[in-house]
């Protein structure tokens, strides 16, 4: 295929501005023509050429109670966004992860335009929650591509055509063991200093409910590590939020306004190759952290409203993919009402103390990497492929 493609692409928060920085590549590496994107997404999207119709921070937001404030504003996208894509025309829609947004914009454009090509990159969890999620999305998603070998049975039983793909992390450049020395250096950390990374997540919300409970637990342990060393790379929109959290608090905030999207991570993943244990929100980045052979320990909150209502629709045991994966309780999690600062105190210091638990942890996530995808045949562009065979096929 020679001609001129114009994809359409949709990401609501940072990982999946990621998915869609590297899918962007791979569709140009692929095919011999010429291709636009238009849509909605981050800073790494926005670097590689991508038309953003409005800040991709407008839907960070997660959970019932937290959304209800924002619901005019959010209306509002939906129907700016639907509207953009029928003006627009694009070769195909595609959609990346955030559901609550992205399947409302997918059904008004598919019912503007009923022959719209809808692509939805990272197959919804309906074997974890809401399995009716992928009947109805099926309405109006024609294709999926799915990040874990265990999904597409999920959407081709509804009609949908489904291509595991593998996940980009397995395929992410990850730090050289000087770049992860300079890392500390520039820190004036010496080398035999415990590293903490924490990573409170990247919504406000997230922020906001673990921020206090991760401090919490920084002073803990700083009880028995007097010199510990705190970072937290933080995304520029939450930079603020978190120095108000860690006020007063020995930590240091990586702060990455001013620099490049590609800049920010690369000094995000030697943070992470450098650090002794991170303490984490349960999420992508816990991948993230697995890719670079991180011990972790994963946490999370959600208003109690919000919980009330996951917890009865929940279907699995672990909400961290690296023990879902491997079917393992290698990561320590500390969910809802177990998320408390003495608890996650006590697991973050094992792993600082002993090198068999850290070790233990790292040989499974290794087994997950390899779950994903990594070393498998045209890895890099798998999401680029199976959305231009597609394409061509339909």
């Amino acid at each position: 295929m020679n001609e001129s493609l114009t994809f359409f692409v949709i990401a609501g928060e940072s990982s999946g501005d990621r998915l869609g920085a590297a899918l962007m590549e791979g569709l140009r590496s692929e095919h011999a023509g010429t291709v636009k994107f238009v849509g909605v997404g981050g800073p790494l999207m926005i670097e590689r050429g991508l038309e953003s119709l409005f800040s991709m921070d407008e839907l960070s937001v997660m959970g019932i109670a937290e959304v209800i404030p924002k619901v005019r504003q959010l209306l509002q996208r939906i129907k700016q966004t639907a509207v953009a894509i029928h003006d627009v025309e694009p070769t195909a829609l595609i959609t990346i992860d955030s559901p609550d947004f992205c399947f409302r914009v997918a059904k008004r454009a598919k019912a503007l335009k009923p022959d719209l090509c809808v692509i939805h990159y990272v197959a919804p969890s309906v074997w974890a929650w809401r399995p009716k999620r992928a009947a109805k999305m099926a309405k109006f998603v024609d294709h999926v591509l799915a990040l874990l070998p265990f999904e597409p049975p999920y959407m081709e039983a509804e009609g949908m055509t489904c291509d595991f793909v593998g996940h980009p992390i397995t395929i992410e450049q990850q730090t050289t063991s000087e770049q992860a020395a300079a890392f500390r250096n520039s820190l004036n950390i010496e080398n035999n200093i415990k590293l903490l990374t924490l990573l409170p997540g990247s919504r406000t919300s997230e922020v906001a409910r673990l921020g206090p409970v991760f401090c919490e637990v920084v002073e803990l342990l700083r009880k028995d590590y007097p010199r510990l060393s705190v970072v937290i790379p933080s995304v520029g929109a939450r930079v603020d939020l978190i120095q108000q959290i860690f006020n007063g608090v020995d930590v240091t905030i990586l702060d990455p306004r001013g620099m490049s999207a590609e800049a920010s991570e690369a000094r995000k993943r030697a943070c992470y190759a450098e650090s002794d244990v991170a303490l984490a929100a349960s999420g992508t980045v816990s991948l993230e952290l697995a890719a670079a052979q991180t011990p972790m320990v994963i946490a999370y909150k959600m208003h109690w409203i919000t919980a009330l209502i996951k917890r009865r629709m929940v279907r699995v045991s672990s909400a961290t993919l690296v023990n879902l994966l491997t079917k393992t309780t290698a990561v320590p999690e500390f969910l809802l009402e177990e998320c408390k600062a003495d608890k996650i105190y006590e697991s973050v210091k094992e792993l600082l103390e002993s090198q068999q638990a850290s070790e233990a942890q790292l040989l499974v996530s290794a087994q997950a990497m390899r779950l994903l995808g990594k070393d498998s045949v045209n890895e890099g562009n798998r999401p680029a492929l199976s959305v231009l065979n597609f394409i061509n096929l339909r």
